[in-house]
């Protein structure tokens, strides 16, 4: 389910609560679609949003949630001025240590078949914040 609000100053704020399923995916895609339309995304905006947006939902999912049906990952987009897109997106999870994770570009690690969300989101996102704990993501773009 999706909830939206608009408030006077030009400003939206969409909310999703998404079930530890990897299916859930499905609906962030479709998030993503429906704001690309909306918001007219560019080719390079949308690929890097919904890339994302992808990674993080499925890390909060898998390695936040560790799949919990009772738990849930939640997505918060604001919307500033039709111009930045804001989102956060958290899990139920314990968190992890996002400042010693390893490098995915070292020759050790270059045929691993996982361990590159993070440092993908990382260069794809204008801003990218997480919080103390690590179940909590900060994205911005610039649209």
């Amino acid at each position: 389910m999706i909830n939206q609000t608009e408030f006077s100053d030009n400003t939206q704020l969409y909310t999703l609560q998404l079930p530890s399923r990897i299916d859930s995916i499905t609906i962030v895609e479709n998030f993503i679609d429906g704001l690309s339309e909306k918001y007219k995304f560019s080719d390079e905006i949308y690929a890097n949003v919904l890339t994302c947006l992808s990674e993080a939902v499925i890390n909060g999912i898998i390695h936040g949630n560790h799949e919990n049906p009772e738990k849930k990952v939640y997505l918060n987009l604001e919307v500033v001025e039709d111009k930045r897109l804001i989102f956060t997106i958290f899990d139920e999870g314990d968190g992890f240590d996002f400042n010693n994770l390893p490098d995915p570009t070292a020759p050790e690690n270059l045929e691993n078949l996982t361990g590159r969300g993070v440092f993908i989101i990382k260069r794809l996102a204008d801003q990218c914040i997480f919080n103390s704990k690590g179940n909590e993501l900060e994205l911005h773009f610039k649209i």
